[in-house]
């Protein structure tokens, strides 16, 4: 009976344990977590501290999911070193557990850099765990004055989170405009207007020189007094387990399309793994939920004997701030290479669809996100935009925009 230990216990490490139960029904598993909550949709924090949602509908699988399934659980563990010859893990308690196959889903880690005058600030958050969110909650007032370092989803999300519970929100960043890694700065444009008409304030294209206690020193010589500071300047994958037993990493731990790192016997997924990003044809760290399930499901069916690839991987974000939704998708290419295929924009709404080589690779839609489903099937299949309705699938996308045999195909039937 083979002994399976996964360490991590977000969404890819319940896909993982999903993924094993569809072949093995009888091994044991073994998962290993640092945090104190069964798995949870980490997307849904910024809605639990703004009392939207509770802890019951937090959870991402139902109360008896690892009873279902035939898991042990060591909450409040974490893993300090695998042995890859020994197939054994250490345990920060000492403990030592075998295995036969063993996953990697541990996620990420906030980022911080080195700032002067850090220390000094007494009340300072990352905004990443139901902790953190649970944490925030207590420390705040209707009067606090709070200062997001991090103009990104994550301070974006936690601004909408805080807004009605405190009194003064300023977010800064480096960047000349907010959601920089997903947003041009006409779509970011939409966005911050919509942020700042409830009531968030920015300072962009800045960032923080040093601190002094309750007090930010702005490189343009700004000051900014603040009672709490949320740092959200980005994330880092967790690769160190795999860095410290030579296995191949980059910015994540690298795998392959079954979810194999370069370690015998030894799995990775989700926001810790770098995989094939279709719209670019190469690795990046691909932190979205949806590939978190698929990574894990892969690397659980494999682990267990299965035969399963994903080989479908790319970057999608879908996000409301205040009831102004937007979705991004793939990638944007400029130059000869390809570009936008479609733009239409109006004061609180833009689209635009881009290509490269003639297949579509990406888009970018704020205000009216219906139908984005068929854009992310072009994505994902490579549909050449010459085999579909352009006219039709820039304007209002539906699958009739596909010809009569594709739609069979699609459908399985007459159509």
């Amino acid at each position: 009976m083979k002994q399976y230990v996964i360490i991590g216990n977000g969404v890819a490490a319940a896909a993982c344990i999903e993924g094993i139960r569809s072949v093995d029904p009888d091994g044991s598993i073994t998962v290993v977590s640092s945090e104190n909550h069964p798995v949870y949709c980490r997307p849904l924090i910024s809605y639990y501290l703004e009392g939207k949602t509770n802890s019951k509908r937090m959870l991402y699988r139902g109360e008896n999911f690892y009873e279902k399934n035939h898991c042990t659980v060591l909450y409040g563990k974490s893993v300090q070193r695998i042995n890859d010859t020994d197939k054994t893990v250490l345990l920060n308690d000492e403990s030592i557990l075998s295995y036969t196959e063993l996953c990697v889903a541990t996620g990420s880690s906030p980022y911080v850099p080195s700032m002067n005058g850090i220390e000094s600030v007494p009340h300072r958050y990352s905004f990443m765990t139901w902790d953190d969110a649970e944490k925030l909650k207590e420390d705040v007032t209707n009067r606090s004055k709070v200062l997001i370092v991090g103009a990104g989803l994550i301070g974006l999300k936690c601004a909408e989170g805080l807004k009605y519970l405190v009194g003064d929100i300023t977010v800064c960043d480096l960047s000349d405009r907010i959601l920089s890694s997903i947003l041009d700065t006409e779509s970011a444009l939409i966005v911050q207007k919509h942020l700042e008409c409830n009531g968030i304030q920015f300072l962009l294209s800045d960032s923080v020189d040093h601190f002094n206690h309750n007090t930010a020193f702005m490189k343009s010589g700004k000051e900014v007094s603040f009672d709490i500071l949320i740092l959200a300047i980005g994330v880092r994958p967790n690769a160190g387990l795999i860095r410290d037993i030579n296995g191949k990493i980059n910015r994540g731990i690298i795998v392959d399309e079954h979810m194999r790192t370069s370690v015998s016997s030894v799995y990775a997924a989700g926001d810790c793994t770098e995989g094939k990003d279709i719209t670019i044809d190469d690795n990046r760290v691909l932190a979205l939920l949806p590939n978190a399930y698929h990574q894990g499901f892969c690397a659980g069916v494999n682990m267990a004997g299965g035969n399963l690839t994903f080989t479908k991987g790319f970057p999608m974000n879908s996000i409301g701030f205040f009831g102004l939704h937007l979705m991004t998708a793939g990638t944007r290419y400029d130059g000869d290479q390809g570009g936008t295929i479609y733009e239409e924009q109006s004061e609180n709404h833009i689209k635009k669809l881009f290509c490269r080589n003639g297949i579509m690779t990406g888009f970018v839609l704020v205000g009216n996100t219906e139908r984005a489903g068929i854009y992310t099937s072009m994505i994902r299949e490579k549909t050449p935009i010459d085999t579909v309705n352009f006219e039709l699938l820039k304007k209002s996308p539906t699958s009739a925009v596909y010809s009569h045999n594709i739609r069979r195909k699609m459908f399985g039937g007459v159509v």
